[in-house]
């Protein structure tokens, strides 16, 4: 089983910036891809962010391009998600994800493990 426990939401104001962490445990984890999504109330959970085993595969879905920047330290089995420039928009649940494979995707059913959310609001 592997477990992923997020950190760092908040409340900031528009414009301003958040960082995202979230911590893998478990000896099921093999350390391959991983992905950022988040979810607001009534909509379901739209991909954010996406990153492989070794960093080499990066992509973002088009509204966070240029303001987030997903990364890992695979050493310390942490994933990071920085968030500059955020507006409005951006809130919502926030959720890591990891896969056993290392295939790059973007849809929610390739991956295996979720944490709970951290919620991010961003005031106007």
């Amino acid at each position: 089983q592997v477990e992923l426990v997020e950190y760092g939401g908040g409340l900031v104001q528009a414009g301003g910036s958040l960082r995202l962490s979230c911590a893998l445990s478990g000896r099921s984890w093999t350390g391959s891809a991983m992905a950022w999504f988040r979810r607001t109330p009534g909509q379901e959970r739209e991909f954010v962010a996406f990153i492989s085993r070794l960093s080499r595969t990066i992509f973002y879905t088009d509204s966070v391009r240029g303001r987030f920047t997903i990364s890992r330290d695979n050493d310390n089995s942490r994933l990071y998600l920085q968030m500059n420039y955020l507006q409005p928009e951006d809130t919502a649940m926030y959720y890591c994800a990891a896969r056993r494979y290392n295939g790059a995707t973007s849809h929610e059913k390739d991956f295996d493990w979720w944490g709970q959310g951290t919620q991010v609001t961003v005031s106007s």
